[in-house]
């Protein structure tokens, strides 16, 4: 059609020849149910992985493209992910590329952190996604825990300025809070057993701290 317009230049010419009109209304109704058919298709894979709603129409269809390459679609978590920049994907001699098997993830602010074990991607990439968020939620639940933990010497051996450097920034934040609830809740019971000076002496122990941290 381009070939003969482009040999009859002239507007009425292309625009009156006979059947075109037909023929360029019947391409329309065909896009459209191509464009219909293909909304449908992305809407059920939304409803899998929810995070697709937050991706352009162009990267979701990248990532179901490429959904046998991990490797590919990496380039598009931090489209779906606030947090996550990229994965750690398992690499060296007898590995066959891409990779399907990843050993941590990394933040947009280039925090590292190890799974505990490495995670697989199989199946269709809206499935091993949503496997992905529940390996990363169970990753720093566990990370959470054992900052919580090691926070409880604090006064101990290991002191805050010091432990921060063990943690990523999301789980030194949290288990501060949690420390700070828990040993404000403490120092209330303490003014209640008749500890008149237990909140004057939590609030010293807080500005000692954050001094410390400064320094």
């Amino acid at each position: 059609m381009m070939r003969e317009a482009k040999e009859e230049p002239g507007v009425v010419f292309a625009c009156t020849f006979e059947g075109r009109e037909e023929l360029l209304n019947n391409f329309y109704n065909e896009i459209e149910l191509c464009e219909k058919a293909l909304y449908s298709y992305l809407e059920e894979k939304k409803k899998v992985f929810a995070r697709f709603y937050f991706v352009s129409m162009q990267a979701l269809l990248d990532i179901l493209s490429n959904g046998n390459n991990p490797e590919k679609v990496d380039e598009y978590l931090g489209d779906c992910f606030d947090g996550m920049k990229c994965l750690d994907f398992v690499k060296g001699p007898g590995i066959p590329y891409p990779s399907k098997r990843a050993k941590g993830m990394w933040s947009k602010e280039n925090e590292y952190v190890p799974f505990f074990g490495e995670f697989a991607m199989a199946g269709a990439v809206e499935n091993y996604l949503c496997d992905l968020e529940r390996c990363m939620q169970t990753t720093l639940r566990d990370v959470l825990e054992k900052a919580k933990a090691s926070a409880d010497l604090w006064g101990i051996e290991n002191k805050r300025e010091l432990w921060l450097d063990d943690q990523c920034a999301q789980i030194s934040l949290l288990a501060t809070q949690v420390m700070w609830t828990d040993e404000t809740i403490r120092a209330f019971d303490d003014l209640e057993g008749g500890s008149e000076t237990a909140m004057k002496e939590y609030l010293v122990l807080i500005i000692n701290r954050i001094k410390a941290l400064i320094e």
